[in-house]
């Protein structure tokens, strides 16, 4: 019996044994453990370069995540490796008991602006590694009524237009509403779907805060979360397929984490709209962000348009404002640049996105984008230079992603 290297190493990791193998090899077939068969691997690989014109190695740009690379410097011009993504995913069946897990692990610069380091502890535990988990929770349903669908571990927030794997996004960059929003939690969620077009999620975990199972400071402190999700159904007309989604998330902050306001309980109310339109090819969307914490506040409105020039073409705008004590959320949230200017003043700023995409190869995303912040009031928060501070700030990017 010849058997080949491949087939080795699975036996040598327990996942075939030589016995089978011998029995399979009258019949051609050499078995796999089903759990193992089940399970895909996907993921991808994050590049991209960036250029902010007329602007010195020091600059720095403010107001937006993953404009950080892992010495903690500025992403701007020049080139970069960003992040990569490696997914593990056990789906759920149409079983009346059904398991299944999904686990995402991040390697690369962004894995530290992301902040869930599994080393380290702190606030210096996004910091010590380029690595993270972005998502590791099993998943189970229970055959009630339509199905009860649960998540056990760590998992997604609840409400967000964009999401942090970039390519999932119209545009490159973030927008102001995206780092408003929590990342993640450890805790418990379920969902059920009262019917195709209604979607109905609640939810608890432990805090508002990184890394992985950070904890609030009391025991019986905890982090609550609800979203509910309507689908516009196939006899909607164009309209098939449009969604809403409407969510909180609020509770205490972390213990040993970068404090928003006094480090007390913080709240997120999102609104969110995807809008199919009559012309095939538009798309519209509309989300509003609102975080506070005590005595300090911010909120965005963000609109989006999407038109499929050909079938390998589009283009992605994206129009968004933010207001309140931002500089104040900067400070706390890793990734970002704090604004230039005092805690005590509101920002008030407009950036404006437009996105090239472009297929040409499979399985690859590239894409180019031009973006300009302004600040509408007579603060002047952005950084040209280590001294130079501007009303505006231009950035030109390319972003590369392979999916597989």
């Amino acid at each position: 019996m010849k058997i080949n290297e491949w087939t080795l190493g699975l036996a040598a990791v327990g996942v075939v044994s030589l016995a089978s193998v011998a029995q399979a090899d009258e019949n051609k077939l050499v078995p796999l453990m089903t759990d193992v068969a089940s399970t895909t691997l996907s993921g991808f690989v994050d590049t991209s370069a960036i250029w902010r014109p007329g602007t010195g190695s020091d600059a720095v740009p403010v107001g937006r995540l993953y404009d950080v690379n892992s010495t903690g410097s500025s992403k701007q011009d020049g080139f970069n490796l960003n992040v990569v993504s490696l997914v593990l995913d056990k789906p759920l069946d149409e079983g009346k008991w059904s398991a299944g897990y999904h686990v995402e692990a991040l390697v690369g610069p962004d894995a530290n602006a992301f902040n869930s380091s599994i080393f380290g502890v702190g606030q210096n535990a996004g910091s010590l590694s380029d690595f993270a988990l972005a998502e590791a929770y099993v998943a189970l349903r229970a055959p009630i009524g339509n199905g009860l669908d649960f998540k056990f571990g760590q998992f997604g927030n609840f409400g967000s237009y964009e999401t942090f794997d970039s390519y999932k996004n119209p545009n490159y960059s973030r927008s102001y509403g995206y780092y408003l929003n929590p990342h993640d939690h450890v805790g418990v969620t379920t969902t059920y779907n009262f019917a195709p077009w209604l979607s109905v999620s609640g939810g608890v975990g432990n805090a508002y805060g990184n890394p992985i199972d950070s904890k609030a400071d009391s025991e019986t402190s905890k982090y609550y979360m609800g979203a509910l999700t309507v689908t516009a159904p196939e006899s909607s007309g164009f309209l098939k397929g449009s969604t809403l989604t409407l969510s909180y998330e609020g509770g205490p902050q972390a213990q040993n984490q970068p404090a928003i306001g006094d480090g007390a309980h913080v709240q997120n109310f999102y609104a969110g709209a995807t809008i199919n339109t009559p012309v095939k090819e538009v798309s519209v969307g509309a989300s509003l962000d609102y975080q506070e914490a005590p005595n300090i506040y911010a909120r965005a409105l963000a609109g989006y348009l999407t038109y499929a020039v050909t079938e390998k073409f589009s283009l992605n705008g994206r129009i968004d404002w933010a207001t309140g004590d931002l500089n104040e959320y900067m400070d706390a949230v890793p990734g970002t640049f704090p604004l230039n200017i005092p805690n005590s003043v509101h920002a008030d700023l407009l950036a404006a996105t437009l996105t090239g995409d472009y297929k040409i190869w499979a399985n690859v995303i590239t894409r180019a984008e031009l973006r300009w912040d302004h600040s509408l009031n007579d603060v002047a928060p952005f950084n040209n230079a280590s001294t130079d501070l501007q009303r505006n700030e231009l950035t030109l990017a390319l972003n590369v992603i392979y999916k597989f």
